[in-house]
């Protein structure tokens, strides 16, 4: 077999991993082993291919890497981009618990107060979302 053979057939397993895993940083390698396989196309040495591989591979890897970084918010910026924040809901009865079943954007959601506020029924205002629930403040 072909030192193009054995690298497409490197790049079919890493795409194939890559599905499984979901990370991206196998498909960057997998890039690498497709530039190595053109590379034994184009009648490189194994070492220029592996250099080939690992340019690429490594450089998109670190790319990829940055790229992430940048992209990554805080939670606090993540809840702020959340656009029920600040709706308003009616809240019938509390339970004993401390939480209450509401209608917002035609769901059912599980209501619950925020710190310092009393359960009375009345008008809230959703002030953060916790998981799958809203946390609420009296208007």
């Amino acid at each position: 077999m072909s030192n193009a053979t054995m690298w497409w057939v490197l790049t079919g397993v890493l795409v194939a991993l890559e599905l499984v895993t979901g990370t991206f940083y196998l498909l960057m390698l997998s890039l690498g082993s497709v530039a190595a396989a053109l590379a034994a196309l184009a009648g490189y040495g194994l070492s220029t291919q592996l250099v080939a591989a690992a340019i690429v591979g490594g450089l998109g890897a670190v790319l990829l890497g940055q790229w992430r970084k940048r992209q990554t918010t805080t939670p606090q910026e993540a809840q702020d981009q959340h656009l029920d924040l600040g709706a308003t809901v009616q809240v019938d009865a509390w339970d004993a618990q401390g939480t209450a079943q509401v209608k917002h954007r035609g769901a059912s959601w599980t209501a619950v107060l925020a710190p310092g506020q009393t359960a009375t029924p009345g008008v809230y205002r959703i002030q953060a979302m916790a998981g799958n629930r809203l946390v609420l403040e009296k208007i």
